[in-house]
């Protein structure tokens, strides 16, 4: 289409080439093709299932593994506001009524003694009321207390980001969920140096904060686990923002100047591209715990590790061998089965390809980022997870995270497919960014273009089409080799709403809190 001068300038301020907006725009006209899902991920089938053993092995190696030298980190994708934490509390002090009040608002008031940021809160409302909490309560002024929690004067939650939210008590204290992940870091991914690197990928408004909030609890933490942290941050680039359509296609425009939108989490390939080093470990913001409860979690992040490291090894030797000519016929056999029973990895027409073709296909192949995920059994509704996927560019059948959307839920077929499906994605990622020779994958070049999502929007009251862009662990990494190992829900605990910090694995007692 064409595009104004001022549209051209707009466009390159954000990194963009015209041909790139174009291409936007004719993806939001036409959407995204679903995906050909043959079957769920499920154990033994997709999915592998450790014994003790196996663990105790993994977890050696990943010790092993770090006191080689290998430079090791943990990203933490922390970009999201609290906003959707508290939306319903939010609506509640909105309103002018209380005929709003459910079983979950009506629980959160009754059982606030029991979150991190009571103190605080009951000091914000005896500033701002002269009441304290539990007179405010008695005398019905409930939405005075969220007020206090979610506004500016009070504490201000409905603005934060989740980073910055008190999540967890400790003795005379409390931590924020930044503060756990840095916690959490000390104790599985400290490099050989003593050193911990954790990146964290936030809102460009949101920096000043955490880099605040960085400089005041670093120190200390440092001498509770014996570590030094070189912690970092990025923000999406402008470059990743993708231009909004109105409902006719043509481009959406606010004060006669095209729109853009960040592209969702899947424009963090970007910033984990720009990371330097040979393991990273991604987990979201809102899932982690206290000390007193990351036994388990810490085990099988090592685990993970492991089994990450274990296959690279494996990966970059058989790469090695490629490198020195053609193999014989049966190391080319041990290959393809590696690619099918570790990598899971099926081509019905491997027995038709010519030995140096089969050679050609296992290199290219192996030849990609490894990630390893860990898998946790469904208790809920079936849906978006692992599965087998079906690529018609190479014919090959491959190890997928998918989204719901990314599945033709119509076809009774799929559905069936999907209704059969165990286990869900976490977001607990161990990732092997560099290649057999030491160097860095560049991570855009495995994404799958075809694979993003269109979303319908609002601003200020007009509708929108919107267009993100390949998910994180969905299409950005479409292109990886992809392994899925079963882990124990209780490795599993996310923060969506609020009143999730009343589960028992967030509650810490006092005696746990003293024994912290």
């Amino acid at each position: 289409m064409e595009f104004s001068k001022h549209d051209l300038a707009v466009i390159k301020e954000h990194g963009k080439t015209p041909e790139q907006v174009s291409e936007e725009l004719e993806m939001i006209k036409n959407g995204f093709p679903f995906l050909e899902i043959v079957r769920a991920a499920t154990p033994g089938d997709g999915i592998f299932v450790l014994n003790q053993s196996m663990e105790k092995t993994a977890a050696d190696l990943w010790s092993e593994y770090v006191s080689e030298g290998n430079r090791i980190m943990k990203m933490v994708p922390a970009s999201g506001a609290a906003s959707r934490m508290f939306k319903e509390l939010a609506a509640f002090a909105n309103g002018n009524t209380d005929h709003a009040m459910t079983p979950s608002l009506r629980r959160f008031f009754n059982e606030l003694e029991k979150f991190a940021f009571f103190r605080r809160l009951n000091l914000a409302c005896v500033t701002l009321y002269q009441r304290n909490i539990d007179e405010l309560r008695k005398e019905g002024r409930l939405r005075d207390i969220a007020r206090a929690l979610l506004r500016p004067g009070g504490l201000n939650y409905g603005r934060l980001p989740k980073a910055l939210l008190m999540f967890h008590k400790i003795i005379g204290s409390t931590r924020t969920s930044l503060e756990e992940h840095l916690g959490e870091g000390a104790q599985y991914a400290v490099n050989h140096n003593g050193k911990v690197y954790i990146h964290f990928t936030v809102s460009p408004e949101h920096l000043p904060l955490m880099m605040a909030k960085v400089r005041e609890v670093q120190y200390l933490i440092e001498n509770r686990y014996g570590v030094k942290f070189e912690i970092t941050f990025s923000v999406q680039k402008a470059s990743t923002d993708t231009v909004a359509a109105n409902p006719d296609g043509t481009p959406f425009r606010v004060k006669e100047e095209i729109f853009f939108r960040p592209g969702g989490h899947g424009a963090l390939i970007e910033n984990l591209n720009d990371l330097d080093a040979d393991v990273v470990f991604v987990k979201n913001i809102d899932n982690v715990l206290p000390d007193s409860r990351r036994t388990l979690t810490n085990h099988f992040k090592m685990v993970l590790g492991g089994i990450c490291v274990g296959i690279k090894r494996e990966i970059d030797e058989y790469l090695r061998l490629l490198d020195k000519g053609t193999p014989k016929p049966e190391m080319l056999k041990e290959m393809l089965e590696f690619l099918h029973k570790t990598l899971c990895i099926t081509n019905e027409h491997a027995d038709e390809m010519t030995v140096s073709e089969i050679a050609d296909y296992i290199r290219n192949k192996l030849n990609r980022p490894l990630r390893v995920c860990g898998m946790v059994k469904n208790e809920g509704e079936p849906g978006g997870g692992p599965y087998l996927v079906y690529d018609p560019i190479d014919e090959t059948i491959a190890p997928q995270i998918l989204e719901l959307s990314q599945i033709d839920t119509s076809d009774s077929h799929v559905r069936k497919i999907v209704e059969q499906s165990t286990h869900f994605n976490p977001v607990d990622l161990v990732c092997a960014l560099k290649d057999y020779k030491g160097r860095k994958f560049d991570l855009t070049k495995f994404v799958d273009r075809q694979t993003g999502f269109i979303s319908q929007k609002s601003v200020d009251g007009r509708d929108l089409v919107a267009l993100e862009l390949p998910g994180l662990w969905n299409g950005a990494m479409s292109d990886w080799n992809t392994v899925f190992i079963d882990v124990p829900s209780a490795t599993f605990n996310p923060v969506k709403e609020v009143n999730d910090l009343l589960r028992p694995a967030h509650l810490i007692t006092d005696n746990l809190a003293i024994l912290m």
